[in-house]
């Protein structure tokens, strides 16, 4: 995928949950083949406050922005060649001017997942 430095890339995910365990070692792989991009990992339990206003149900969830942009919020299956293509999908749809996948988000949701993509800028997480 050619692009930019930018994107960030936040894996929601719990300790206890199966999935997420399995999907970590994909999620560390993309980080590997996009260094350009930054990868964070948060645990939802250990951060609860910064999630709080968010019902993650379902496991793992990762929330993509773009600067001070929200480009994706949403669960995804822990198979490495579905996150290559979604992160090449938003970074076509960002080039040619289309409207973020997340723009089909409520206004409330939005607004508490770009909280999250604006906490790892301001805190370097």
């Amino acid at each position: 995928m050619q692009k930019a430095a930018g994107l960030i890339v936040i894996g929601l995910c719990a300790q206890w949950c199966g999935t997420c365990r399995d999907y970590l070692p994909v999620f560390d792989a993309l980080a590997k083949e996009e260094p350009d991009q930054r990868f964070v990992w948060l645990d939802i339990e250990d951060e609860a406050d910064l999630v709080a206003n968010l019902e993650v149900e379902t496991f793992p969830t990762l929330v993509i922005g773009l600067h001070d942009q929200l480009l994706f919020a949403g669960p995804v299956l822990p198979r490495l060649s579905d996150a290559r293509r979604l992160l090449a999908a938003l970074w076509e749809a960002h080039m040619e001017g289309e409207a973020p996948a997340a723009s089909r988000l409520l206004p409330d949701q939005r607004r508490d997942y770009l909280a999250i993509v604006r906490h790892v800028i301001n805190t370097g997480a």
